[in-house]
């Protein structure tokens, strides 16, 4: 499966509880000894190291999946909420939100061991992608099955089992050289409905 050349969508972003927009407070990036990337409190699609939220899908080459991306208020706290159809029709299959790590040209991950995510959904095909400037193919990407559960539960994806995909190079990921974490629905034909609460490198 490429996961692209991809078009860039808007996420739509709102965070809701019982039809009214609420707003959150910033709390710190640092936990444990890692960094918390996102934890989605600020509300409107900007992490907590200042990037934005991105959503793609594989219609620019050809492919027909659809999603719709936003940020909901659960009993547990705010997440993103991914939803949409997969379809491989057309050489298609994914649907995914991205975050670029920098603003610049990459962060520096090596002091992490890895990506935690805490995340919940109907428990069909989710991956993390990680992109770095190895990856200069559009569809190029290394990446670690997520398994997703109907409960909320903390995964944890140590850098050295993400494997390369569609790579000119090294198989192995440039942990001092990344440019995007992703969470990705894809490979297969289903619904995905998928809520992430953080994500961090630990």
């Amino acid at each position: 499966m490429r996961s692209g050349p991809t078009r860039r969508h808007p996420v739509t972003i709102a965070v809701m509880m019982a039809g009214l927009l609420l707003f959150a407070v910033t709390v710190s990036a640092q936990s444990s000894g890692g960094i918390l990337l996102d934890d989605f409190s600020n509300g409107d699609g900007q992490s907590l190291i200042g990037t934005r939220w991105e959503g793609f899908t594989d219609r620019v080459m050809g492919g027909r999946s659809d999603m719709s991306a936003r940020i909901v208020r659960t009993v547990d706290g705010p997440a993103m909420h991914m939803t949409g159809r997969v379809t491989t029709e057309n050489n298609g299959g994914f649907i995914q939100v991205r975050l670029p790590l920098s603003e610049t040209e990459h962060f520096d991950a090596s002091g992490y061991q890895g990506v935690v995510v805490t995340v919940r959904g109907n428990g069909d095909n989710y991956y993390v992608h990680l992109r770095t400037t190895r990856t200069r193919l559009p569809w190029a990407h290394y990446k670690q099955a997520l398994p997703v559960t109907e409960e909320w539960r903390r995964v944890e994806l140590p850098f050295e089992i993400f494997e390369g995909a569609h790579m000119l190079g090294g198989r192995r990921v440039d942990t001092d050289r990344l440019r995007s974490v992703a969470v990705v629905a894809g490979g297969a034909d289903f619904q995905a409905d998928i809520q992430v609460r953080e994500i961090a490198f630990y």
